[in-house]
């Protein structure tokens, strides 16, 4: 367990809530602003996260830290990449691998007389989604694989999505697999390896939050490794009902080793409790048998069965409808956007959350904030036909919008949707397309009675959800705190282990040119002399020795100018002073001087900048003919 700082241990309790409610701020402010939702996460693991972040950057304050995610988009790259620990590896926990390839893999294939379809959700950068297409390929063959084998793997991470696409991996990553099975599947191309091209058709990578976004369906196997452990309670169960639904009747959940499903016998059985593999159980869930229970608990079970699917045909049905749905809450925010939404006008899942007056569908194609104004205050629909929206100079959409105030049971405004029917067809198919339109908006209506029934429910279902509640959650949730420190651990040994491997290269080229310019000075037969702009020796060659008979280690970092050595220095202090200053040579300045066995020379000392700086100067000095005498 991570030990509190001193901040923590001497806060007062009205201050530690104050900071716990500037967190869940922080929050918001995240999820509203950039569509990542980590509210459902552990808040410890969290906590822990964001604030290694900040001890980074030097803040303290959660309100000074979102002060700076307002002001440097950036900065909230760096968060994510904090919180998202990327630690994944071909065949991790290579029991659990071997009993799935052993006994899951040839009853999953015997079973399947068509696509076979996985999903590997929080793929990270891709070593376990290709390892279940290695896994596959062996069970089946490279060639039937190609075929039969679908495999989608998703992440929220889009720099983790990048690498997995890209199926490329340095040597070290493939230290799990042996020489044949690298060999088989990988292509080695410059120092990376590029996983095989026709099995690579079959995967398919995009973005995807679980706890927020449709699931895929129609699965026979689902992989989701060490991922639910950094969700609280909620988040989990609200997760696994999308498992459920996604799988097919006897698919396979592949969890991680530090999760388990001890409370949800009703919607997953047990295949390998060791290896942490699950079977989606037949027929709808049920409610956990109580001791002598009541003809209230059995109705209230079979309300439950209803409402859940009822949500799932509400979501689908509103994802599919042929007509662009907009929502907007009450503080005209997106709060809802459709399939078609997205693809006529550009709009992703990044957008919810944010205020509809940042986004150009608040004017375009028709002038929807003061339609949506109107419609509010005067507690009906309004109806605009033909709005036009021009795509080009030849290109014309028109669409009809429609803009619904919503109102809960009790009368309180609780948004507003838009819809925009492309109205842009031929006339002969006018009068049937309003026919499909109206029977559209009748059946829509009927979903949103169905969707607020829903929420109703759901608000007086919570307080008995929160008695099922279990000591063995608690167990599991330390379990997935120690695997959340490990994974943590991991993520910093690699970090440093990579920033060795980069200050051992830096040190390696370091030395080799600090090798290769004292040989350069050792040859040159005359005498160098390298100063600093104090006048200090930094550099003293061979040829310098020999003439004055002092050694390299006697005048390094010595004042050049106090050195007795048989040179009168004093006489060069003006060429090397105009030097450093105009940073251009000077001399050859001719000086008679005594040598190393006391006979009288004339010297030639030519000082030139050193790199053409004025930091430092290189002294030339050549024994030359005394025809001239001296200067």
């Amino acid at each position: 367990m991570t030990e509190p700082s001193e901040e923590t241990m001497t806060t007062p309790d009205e201050d530690s809530d104050t900071v716990d409610r500037e967190l869940e701020d922080l929050l918001l402010f995240i999820r509203d602003s950039r569509g990542f939702d980590f509210t459902g996460y552990k808040r410890s693991s969290l906590t822990r996260r964001i604030r290694k972040r900040m001890h980074e950057i030097q803040i303290t304050d959660y309100l000074d830290y979102r002060d700076l995610l307002e002001s440097n988009a950036e900065e909230f790259g760096h968060l994510f990449n904090t919180i998202l620990i990327n630690v994944t590896s071909f065949f991790r926990d290579v029991e659990a691998w071997q009993y799935l390839q052993r006994e899951v893999l040839p009853e999953l294939i015997a079973n399947s007389n068509d696509e076979i379809r996985i999903w590997s959700a929080g793929c990270s950068s891709g070593e376990e989604t290709y390892s279940l297409a290695i896994a596959f390929a062996e069970a089946l063959g490279v060639e039937e694989c190609a075929k039969r084998v679908k495999l989608y793997g998703t992440d929220v991470d889009e720099e983790a999505l990048r690498e997995a696409r890209a199926g490329a991996y340095p040597a070290k990553a493939l230290a799990p697999l042996s020489r044949e099975l690298r060999d088989r599947y990988f292509e080695p191309i410059g120092d990376r390896f590029v996983f095989r091209a026709d099995l690579r058709r079959r995967v398919i990578f995009g973005r995807h939050d679980i706890t927020r976004d449709a699931p895929i369906s129609r699965l026979d196997l689902l992989v989701c490794r060490n991922t639910l452990m950094y969700f609280n309670a909620e988040a989990q169960s609200h997760i696994l009902d999308r498992f459920r639904f996604a799988l097919r009747e006897g698919g396979f959940l592949f969890l991680g080793k530090a999760e388990l499903l001890l409370s949800d016998g009703e919607r997953f059985g047990v295949a390998g409790m060791r290896q942490r593999i699950f079977r989606r159980r037949a027929g709808e869930a049920k409610p956990p048998i109580q001791p002598s229970p009541t003809r209230l608990d059995v109705d209230l079970g079979l309300e439950v069965q209803g409402l859940v699917k009822k949500r799932q045909l509400s979501e689908l049905a509103l994802e599919a409808a042929p007509i662009g749905v907009l929502g907007l809450d009450t503080e005209s925010k997106i709060s809802i956007v459709n399939h078609q939404m997205r693809s006529q006008f550009g709009l992703t899942h990044h957008d919810i959350g944010r205020p509809l007056s940042e986004l150009e569908i608040s004017y375009r194609p028709v002038e929807l904030r003061s339609l949506i104004d109107q419609a509010t205050s005067e507690r009906r629909t309004l109806r605009v036909a033909a709005a036009e929206r021009k795509l080009g100079p030849d290109n014309t959409q028109y669409f009809d919008v429609h803009v619904q105030p919503l109102y809960g049971g009790d009368g309180v405004y609780v948004g507003v949707v838009v819809h925009f029917i492309d109205t842009t067809v031929p006339t002969r198919l006018s009068l049937e397309i309003k026919i499909k339109r109206e029977e559209l908006e009748t059946a829509y209506e009927e979903l949103q009675s169905t969707n607020e029934e829903l929420e109703t429910t759901n608000e007086e279902l919570q307080s008995s959800i929160e008695e099922l509640e279990t000591t063995n959650e608690e167990l599991q949730s330390t379990n997935e705190e120690l695997e959340a420190t490990n994974e943590e651990l991991q993520s910093g040994n690699e970090e440093l282990e990579t920033m060795n491997e980069e200050m051992r290269i830096r040190t390696d080229e370091l030395n080799e040119t600090r090798t290769f310019v004292e040989g350069v000075l050792s040859s040159v037969a005359a005498a160098v002399v390298v100063l600093d702009a104090e006048f200090r020796v930094k550099s003293w060659n061979r040829g310098a020795e020999e003439m004055w008979g002092l050694r390299a280690d006697e005048v390094q970092q010595q004042m050049f100018f106090t050195l007795d050595f048989g040179l009168p220095t004093g006489r060069l202090h003006d060429s090397v002073q105009r030097c450093l200053k105009t940073g251009r040579r000077v001399g050859p300045v001719e000086v008679p001087a005594v040598n190393r066995i006391g006979r009288s020379i004339v010297c030639a000392v030519t000082c030139s900048p050193l790199d053409g700086t004025r930091d430092g100067v290189v002294l030339l000095l050549e024994e030359i003919s005394p025809t001239h005498g001296a200067k």
